[in-house]
């Protein structure tokens, strides 16, 4: 018996609360772009000589491109184009190194007249397609290690170029993409490895190496008793080695040449530390043999590329970071104050959200924004103004839309039919998580200035555009899955 399939209308087939959510952050932004720039005198809102103006000209170049995708281009098509649309994106990355603008040092943009083009957005487009059409390929486990380098090198090509362009921010949003492979099946322990690289790095960083191999072997050390079958005995052995390691600085400092064991070569307690891992090397290799367990393997993996990242750390920090990116993650840090240097634009923007207090100074009534005491406070400070005018109650509002946005978007890749709507539905709200908590981190001070946009609300076509795209892909081939029944 022949099955029969009835049309949903338009109303029954799109998720309109994504719709509606994506059109009052647009309108937020537009507000606040406008009392960002208010101190300027534009004649209106929709001045096209301004900021806001021509924000509302993208908005409208955003919503004639999503009714496009909604309702003229096939939703399958965006499966068909993830092939060649990566390898395009890629090679724009590749060509604004040579080509590009640079502004305020990142070689990111095409410049055609007053409108520039940054290919590194429009990549989180082309990279969410593309694994999302890898991973849904009949046979995929994210498990098998040809199927996971696939999926890294999709990750990481895109991420390296974009890093070279000296665009530290979008580079860093490529991270998010870890949430997404963990709900695919890949192990929660590579996000807890990422996790420690970041520990570690801010460790040697703010304290010392020793500290840092420290704390890495502890973190070892319960990888093993949690992955062990004898938790007891795993806890008392790993306490009865790590237990004397600690106290190894104070009991070699005890140890001067004038005393009797001035014999002994003043060594870096650091160096006995990694002399006693590398012994204790052999025993857990052959434990890992007699006992097949993988997981022993994984922590003498894990031990070696630990140190290398510890001892890496200064050369990293000092040659691969530019001047200003060590500033900022060393006022971050505390290593530094410089509130009127690198430490400027962080400590003005968390003096107009506090003044903003609960319920905000009201709109175009903001001092800090009014007389421009917070640069890019229509772009990437954007949420200082929101603090500032419309205080908590308006910050605290402004990202629970963004986090039923993000629950809505899961809601409805989970119960989708087809792997290729729920992998792009997780790709695209883990970059938007990623945009989200950079960019709100960075203006209070938790994450280092790194010059990222927050999603559909910061001033800028190239963000706002792709924005719009990504999420109405998803819209649309929700719509696809949702239009027959």
């Amino acid at each position: 018996m022949e099955r029969s399939f009835r049309s949903r209308s338009l109303r029954q087939s799109v998720d309109w609360s994504l719709v509606i959510l994506y059109l009052i952050l647009t309108f937020i932004g537009l507000v606040n772009i406008y009392a960002s720039i208010y101190s300027d005198n534009p004649a209106s809102i929709f001045d096209l000589s301004c900021r806001s103006g021509k924000q509302f000209l993208w908005m409208m170049v955003s919503f004639s491109l999503a009714a496009l995708i909604l309702f003229a281009i096939p939703a399958r098509l965006w499966e068909n184009l993830s092939i060649p649309g990566y390898v395009i994106v890629l090679i724009l990355l590749v060509a604004v190194i040579f080509l590009g603008r640079e502004v305020k040092g990142s070689h990111s943009w095409f410049s055609f007249g007053p409108i520039r083009f940054q290919p590194a957005e429009i990549s989180k487009i082309s990279t969410s397609l593309l694994l999302a059409f890898v991973m849904s390929r009949e046979g995929f486990k994210i498990s098998k290690i040809k199927d996971f380098t696939k999926v890294a090198l999709i990750i990481v090509i895109p991420m390296l170029v974009i890093l070279a362009e000296k665009e530290a921010g979008s580079a860093l949003v490529y991270i998010g993409f870890m949430f997404m492979l963990y709900r695919e099946g890949l192990s929660g322990w590579f996000i807890v490895a990422f996790g420690l690289g970041i520990l570690l790095f801010v460790l040697t960083l703010t304290t010392s190496p020793f500290i840092s191999l420290l704390v890495l072997m502890t973190c070892i050390s319960i990888f093993n008793i949690l992955n062990g079958s004898k938790l007891w005995k795993g806890i008392l052995s790993h306490l009865a080695f790590l237990l004397p390691l600690s106290f190894l600085p104070l009991i070699w400092k005890q140890i001067q040449p004038e005393s009797a064991f001035s014999f002994l070569p003043q060594i870096d307690p650091i160096y006995i530390l990694i002399g006693t891992g590398v012994i204790a090397i052999p025993f857990f290799l052959y434990e890992a043999f007699q006992k097949n367990a993988h997981y022993l393997y994984i922590s003498v993996l894990g031990f070696i590329v630990g140190i290398a990242m510890i001892f890496s750390t200064d050369f990293l920090f000092n040659n691969i970071l530019q001047p200003h990116q060590r500033g900022r993650i060393e006022v971050l840090l505390g290593m530094k104050e410089d509130p009127s240097g690198v430490g400027y634009n962080v400590n003005q923007s968390m003096i107009a959200i506090g003044s903003g207090g609960l319920t905000g100074k009201g709109f175009l009534h903001g001092t800090q924004t009014a007389y421009g005491f917070v640069p890019e406070q229509s772009t990437d400070f954007i949420s200082c103004t929101i603090g500032e005018e419309w205080g908590f109650i308006g910050s605290a509002g402004t990202i629970l839309i963004y986090v039923f946005l993000m629950l809505r978007i899961i809601y409805d890749a989970e119960k989708s039919r087809e792997k290729f709507t729920r992998i792009y539905g997780y790709c695209i709200t883990c970059c938007i998580f990623m945009h989200v908590f950079i960019n709100i981190g960075m203006t209070i001070g938790i994450m280092p200035v790194i010059g990222i946009p927050l999603p559909l609300i910061s001033y800028g076509g190239s963000s706002i555009v792709t924005f719009t795209i990504l999420l109405f892909i998803f819209i649309a081939l929700d719509r696809q899955e949702k239009k027959y029944f």
